[in-house]
């Protein structure tokens, strides 16, 4: 049997950067996010969305890769969200995503810089974040 531990930290935004996510749908979208991902064997150890983009905390399995792991999550949320009909305009994710790895001593800290994105994002946009991360992770 082979062992792996591949931890990702994976953000993706909605189409265009739109701030479409609305407070009082963003934990029932978490919840499908996360029923959708068991469903599929993706193990997503922790997730936050804000109003525009998602961080998710994953542990890739042996015979998974980031590209179909991320299009999973994204592309069925996207065909679940549209087929709910609760959004103002036909729903999409951006095609890019932002993925790296974590080391296991790194985990705590990246659960909470997720867990505290409404706070993080009071003082920080989403472009700064991006900037942060291109140059933190050389980019």
């Amino acid at each position: 049997m082979s062992y792996t531990t591949i931890w990702l930290h994976c953000v993706w935004s909605t189409k265009n950067r739109e701030c479409i996510i609305s407070n009082t749908f963003r934990p029932i979208l978490l919840n499908h996010i996360r029923e959708k991902a068991s469903d599929k064997g993706i193990v997503l150890d922790y997730i936050n969305l804000h109003k525009d983009h998602v961080h998710a905390l994953i542990n890739l399995g042996r015979k998974q890769n980031i590209a179909d792991v991320m299009q999973q999550l994204k592309g069925e949320s996207s065909y679940w969200i549209n087929k709910m009909n609760v959004m103002p305009v036909k729903f999409y994710w951006q095609d890019d995503y932002f993925a790296v790895s974590v080391s296991q001593s790194q985990l705590v800290r990246v659960r909470e810089y997720i867990k505290n994105q409404d706070e993080h994002h009071r003082k920080l946009t989403w472009e700064e974040e991006v900037k942060q991360f291109l140059k933190r992770y050389n980019f």
